[in-house]
């Protein structure tokens, strides 16, 4: 395997190791988020859950041993309520638009586009979740500021504190 495809194949099981905690994310923010949400929260599962069986099945057609879930995944903070349990949501889309912007710069072709669409797809998430977006999707933490701004927010009429650090 040349180094490209090395650095593509580590890219494709990041974006998967994301997904993953993704899914792990959105099982907690649906036990939280209010009913008005409900369905936005499990469309997101959904999707998330669709994209990692898709690039479990990138990373065996590589030849590789798609990386297992863990059994668990720690949060950022606590979601004890709604208000919380949407900006988990905001976090979980700003961490896997990180890993997608990887995947777009390490993948060619078509693998690219498709990671292009699941980063577009992420920030979209992200912004309807936080009622705002961010300058460069996926990008945030790179450039060393805040994955969101300090006046993140859950829908209009639902404030929320700012968001946690991320925990890696």
């Amino acid at each position: 395997m040349s180094e490209a495809e090395d650095r593509e194949l580590d890219a494709l099981q990041a974006a998967l190791a994301a997904e993953h905690a993704a899914v792990y994310g959105y099982g907690v923010v649906g036990g939280r988020i209010g009913e008005e949400r409900r369905t936005e929260a499990r469309t997101a599962y959904d999707a998330h859950r669709a994209r990692r069986d898709a690039l479990a099945r990138e990373v065996r057609g590589l030849g590789g041993e798609p990386v297992a879930a863990a059994a668990g995944y720690a949060l950022p903070f606590a979601v004890p309520d709604p208000a919380t349990a949407v900006r988990l949501a905001a976090e979980l889309e700003d961490r896997v638009a990180g890993v997608y912007s990887d995947l777009v710069r390490a993948a060619g072709g078509g693998r690219r586009t498709t990671a292009a669409a699941a980063l577009r797809e992420a920030a979209v998430r992200a912004v309807r979740w936080r009622g705002g977006s961010v300058a460069f999707p996926g990008l945030a933490e790179r450039a060393g500021g805040p994955a969101v701004p300090d006046t993140a927010s859950g829908p209009p009429s639902d404030p929320a504190a700012s968001p946690a650090a991320p925990t890696a």
